[in-house]
């Protein structure tokens, strides 16, 4: 009699404790969803900027007159059929001789974090390609919701890009993420070449 009473004591206590636990994992996984730093998948919805944001942010960190920003933008605008929901401003550095490296930092902007995030890209690239370029960049992100969806690989086809107003632009894509870098500086390069870019939260050696 005693050892089935025992037995009953047992198991209440074990279903007593398993109970907070479990309500415990139902809670935490409720607070990553509800998580502004979580990324959801379902979350379809971010601010836009227009293009007069845009161009006056462009002019204003890339140091060029509105007119040759606003003419890149307008294209860009034109092929992405709208307005991109975050922006990159920064620096970068790159060259080649056959294989190339480029390595790159800036902020990330979108209207819906209260500060703006730091950011650094690095990639490699292989091709019809010489010389060696350090430009400012400006560049269009479409199809991001959210910061932490930025951080991935894009191939990207340099030998694909084109010139508005004296201004280099092309595309990089990933799982409908689009890049439109708009760069501008000083330096020599010449050829086509194919290659990936990988952005990332902290600078890395290595471009992959």
């Amino acid at each position: 009699m005693h050892r089935r009473q025992l037995i009953r004591t047992t198991f209440g206590i074990a279903a007593a404790g398993a109970l907070p636990m479990g309500l415990g994992a139902c809670a935490t996984r409720g607070q990553n969803t509800g998580n502004p730093n979580y990324p959801i998948a379902s979350d379809q919805t971010a601010q836009a900027y227009t293009f007069d944001e845009l161009v006056a942010a462009g002019s204003r960190e890339l140091g060029i007159a509105s007119e040759a920003i606003g003419g890149a933008i307008e294209r860009i605008f034109s092929d992405q059929g709208g307005a991109p929901t975050a922006y990159i401003a920064g620096e970068e550095a790159a060259g080649a001789v056959v294989a190339g490296l480029r390595y790159g930092r800036g902020a990330l902007h979108m209207k819906d974090m209260s500060a703006s995030q730091e950011v650094f890209w690095q990639g490699a690239s292989i091709g019809w390609d010489w010389g060696g370029n350090a430009s400012r960049v400006f560049t269009l992100v479409y199809g991001l919701y959210h910061p932490d969806m930025l951080y991935r690989r894009y191939p990207g086809v340099e030998g694909s890009a084109y010139a508005v107003a004296g201004l280099g632009v092309n595309y990089q894509r990933a799982d409908g993420i689009v890049l439109a870098p708009v760069r501008t500086g000083v330096g020599l390069r010449l050829g086509a070449n194919v290659g990936t870019m990988s952005y990332s939260r902290q600078r890395n050696i290595l471009p992959f």
